[in-house]
């Protein structure tokens, strides 16, 4: 798959929050990729073929697809049949997932390894699949054996970091959160019931400390400079030139979350923005 294809924005929402009108919405503001958040398994990616079905062109991709959650051999099956009919516009997105949400999580990095072994030997191809990633060996994995990675909840410094390490020919598809808000205690309070969550897991806490986060910032409900770092707020135009500091840093695409109950009017306000 190539990069273009997702283009340099897209929207990422649980997967059940898209439907077909939506992301035509979508599709016509310009934005190239749904990205299907909150681990949808192999029954419930009959979304993807639905939002395919109702779109032309843009590509639906997931974010992610957890590995102890849904066989690989599952959803290799969904994705033939997702590129039977629809060529090219599906992309697999893996991960491990949170020792705190998965009973059966152990060792992440083999079993990452092996369900790429499985998909390879289902006839998924590298360039098609991608994977969540954060610290260095993962993120060297997402290069060695997939199209690149999928880092999650992290400041513009760790997409300048991953991209060092992914190298040249890998794609980085950085996911932020959005509050389109001028007042920043406000946006933060906004924020909060959707972002403070992921301050009780671990690997997004070790991850946030590597760029300069403290204690004191990820204790929860979360400091101020915890908000400012994965959740770009303030005016429209402010909230657009945060989301392009990630592909100034080095991301290839941005995937926008934005923290509303209503996601369309964000959406909207941002389009014209984007470069």
């Amino acid at each position: 798959m190539a990069f273009d294809q997702l283009g340099r924005y897209g929207v990422w929402l649980p997967f059940n929050a898209f439907g077909p009108e939506g992301a035509r919405e979508l599709e016509e503001l310009g934005y190239g990729t749904l990205w299907l958040g909150s681990s949808p398994g192999a029954d419930e990616l009959v979304v993807a073929e639905t939002l395919l079905a109702a779109t032309s062109s843009i590509t639906v991709a997931t974010s992610i697809v957890n590995i102890w959650k849904s066989p690989a051999a599952e959803i290799a099956e969904v994705f033939h049949r997702l590129e039977a009919a629809h060529p090219g516009r599906f992309l697999l997105g893996i991960g491990a997932g949170h020792p705190e949400a998965n009973a059966t999580y152990t060792t992440p990095y083999e079993a990452l390894v092996a369900y790429f072994d499985e998909l390879d030997a289902a006839g998924v191809p590298k360039e098609r699949r991608a994977l969540a990633a954060l610290g260095p060996r993962v993120l060297k994995l997402a290069r060695e054996r997939s199209l690149g990675a999928l880092p999650y909840l992290v400041p513009v410094e760790h997409t300048a970091s991953a991209r060092a390490i992914l190298g040249d020919g890998a794609l980085l598809a950085t996911e932020h959160k959005v509050v389109i808000d001028e007042d920043p205690a406000r946006a933060r309070v906004t924020a909060q019931p959707r972002t403070s969550f992921y301050l009780g897991l671990r690997n997004y806490v070790a991850n946030l400390r590597r760029f300069g986060l403290t204690d004191e910032d990820l204790a929860q409900p979360g400091g101020d400079r915890f908000y400012d770092a994965v959740v770009a707020h303030g005016s429209a135009e402010a909230v657009a030139e945060k989301l392009g500091a990630h592909l100034v840093a080095g991301a290839d695409h941005v995937a926008i979350q934005p923290l509303a109950d209503d996601p369309l009017p964000t959406l909207r306000t941002l389009a014209p923005l984007l470069k």
